[in-house]
């Protein structure tokens, strides 16, 4: 039985060695040759499996900003800016955040699941007997795949929330949609779309990293790798919302608000 003390550490010491993870997969970026067709292979396969979902959920997330936003600003009686401030909290919020949680329960999952099945069957040992670094080999295309695709997806759920958000702002709420479409520039500025789209990268970075971690540290057989996946989807989420907020909070300090 392990001592009061270890136990206490553990999530120390599985912290560090992540940190360690993520340093190796670091440097394996700048090593070659670069691993062009896994990389390809990888992206299509997230995509192939998020896209599907991520568009499903954009159509609620616009839906209930638009309804809870809506409502609340017809209490201030500022009903002009009910387009603006939906288009905020969507692009800055919701989007980075519905792509996280996909990217994260769906992509994130397939590759704990893949690199832990490689690792139960040795083939990683393989890997490393042959000179061969499975970082760079494996880990570094499925990094970078998710990082892309998760950009991608940030803008579908930003064009479907949008959109969603339009259509229930005008058609439950009896918003105009000439009012709705000017409003935007009132509030939103470009770099509303850029920190979107870079919270997007980082999550995708943050889910393919604990993902591969996990995935290549599963033992135990079968039972062992979907721990990992278990694991790893538990994991990515708390570190997503921990950097959502780090993130947004920097933004708010070096970007300051548009005023309408």
């Amino acid at each position: 039985m392990p001592s009061t003390t270890a136990r206490l550490l553990a999530p120390v010491g599985a912290a560090g060695s992540l940190f360690a993870f993520a340093l190796d997969v670091g440097r394996g970026l700048f090593r070659r040759p670069f691993q062009l067709r896994e990389f390809i292979q990888q992206a299509w396969f997230v995509a192939s499996v998020t896209i599907v979902p991520t568009a499903l959920v954009a159509i609620p997330f616009g839906a209930v900003i638009a309804l809870q936003v809506g409502g609340l600003i017809r209490q201030f009686g500022a009903e002009a800016f009910t387009g603006a401030a939906s288009v905020l909290a969507v692009v800055q919020q919701a989007a980075p955040i519905a792509t996280a949680l996909l990217i994260a329960g769906a992509g994130g999952s397939a590759i704990a699941a893949d690199l832990g099945a490689r690792k139960i069957r040795e083939e990683l040992d393989a890997m490393m007997v042959l000179g061969i670094d499975p970082i760079q080999r494996l880990v570094v295309p499925r990094v970078l795949a998710t990082m892309l695709v998760a950009v991608f997806l940030n803008g579908l759920v930003s064009v479907v929330g949008v959109a969603g958000g339009y259509v229930f702002n005008v058609v439950l709420q009896d918003g105009t949609p000439g009012a709705y479409i000017a409003s935007f520039t009132a509030l939103a500025q470009l770099p509303d779309i850029w920190i979107g789209l870079i919270k997007a990268m980082i999550f995708g970075l943050i889910a393919a990293v604990v993902a591969s971690y996990k995935g290549m540290n599963a033992g135990g057989g079968p039972k062992g790798v979907g721990d990992a996946v278990n694991e790893s989807v538990v994991i990515t989420f708390l570190l997503l919302f921990v950097a959502n907020f780090v993130l947004s909070a920097i933004y708010l300090q070096v970007v300051p608000p548009k005023t309408g």
